[in-house]
């Protein structure tokens, strides 16, 4: 604030410039970033990037038991369901890792958040939201 109280719009449009190129990096991160989840101890390994999509699956060949293939096959969807799942938890704590300062920082301005924003920072108060992070858009299951 410049003296006597008065905002300084142009401080104020180069801080949040700043925060912006700081979401779009961390976001891009999330983007490039890769976890991984596994089920039946390690028979079966889901990859998942930083946004909760699926890329890669993969699954042991000792998990297949060629003489009970109905079981095999029904056991295999378990296991490729439960790493996903594990794998997606994984991404929605990379994504609260990489998102979630930016919600804090925005929720704490002013004790009222940024108007517009819903009062309450990030998650609920932009259209869509943020995956993984709640609110509107929020991952499946979170």
């Amino acid at each position: 604030m410049e003296p006597g109280g008065q905002l300084n719009i142009q401080e104020l449009l180069q801080q949040a410039q700043a925060v912006q190129e700081q979401l779009f990096a961390a976001q891009r991160e999330l983007a490039e970033a890769e976890v991984k989840g596994s089920a039946g101890g390690g028979l079966v390994t889901a990859t998942v990037n930083g946004e909760g999509e699926v890329t890669g699956l993969t699954i042991d060949p000792k998990a297949v038991d060629p003489d009970d293939p109905a079981d095999t096959a029904e056991t295999i969807a378990d296991l490729v369901l439960a790493a996903i799942r594990d794998a997606s938890r994984e991404a929605r704590e990379l994504q609260q890792e990489k998102m979630g300062p930016f919600a804090e920082g925005l929720g704490g301005l002013g004790g009222g958040g940024l108007p517009g924003l819903g009062g309450g920072g990030l998650p609920g108060g932009l259209p869509g939201g943020f995956p993984g992070l709640g609110g509107p858009g929020g991952a499946p299951g979170a």
